[in-house]
């Protein structure tokens, strides 16, 4: 796209969409559409915006996850990012629910980031 530096491109995001979240960290070999959608089953969410640049998986009201895949094919980690519109308290007891539902499906999650901030 065009308006931006060279080499740029506008309109493109790679950091969370809401203004309070917690990060959760996983070393796992899987897509960004395999990681969200194994996030949806665990947590009994919908993947909304599927087919977007943004999609994410639906956790509670005011409560989503986005998930941020390493840049030019760089190995793992990639972060799961819960992100809430309504509190920073909303999204560390939402990144707890997932963090420990993800573990029971044998993922593998760092501590969160953001969450003694």
């Amino acid at each position: 796209m065009a308006g931006g530096p060279p080499g740029t491109v506008i309109g493109v995001r790679d950091t969370a969409g809401g203004p309070f979240v917690v990060t959760l960290v996983v070393n796992l070999p899987i897509t960004k559409l395999d990681a969200l959608e194994v996030i949806a089953f665990v947590s009994d969410g919908p993947v909304e915006h599927a087919g977007t640049a943004h999609p994410r998986v639906s956790l509670a009201p005011h409560v989503w996850a986005e998930v941020q895949i390493p840049k030019f094919a760089d190995p793992p980690p990639l972060a799961v990012d819960i992100c809430s519109d309504a509190s920073l308290a909303l999204a560390r007891e939402h990144a707890a629910l997932l963090s420990a539902a993800l573990e029971r499906v044998g993922w593998r999650v760092r501590p969160p980031h953001g969450a003694d901030e």
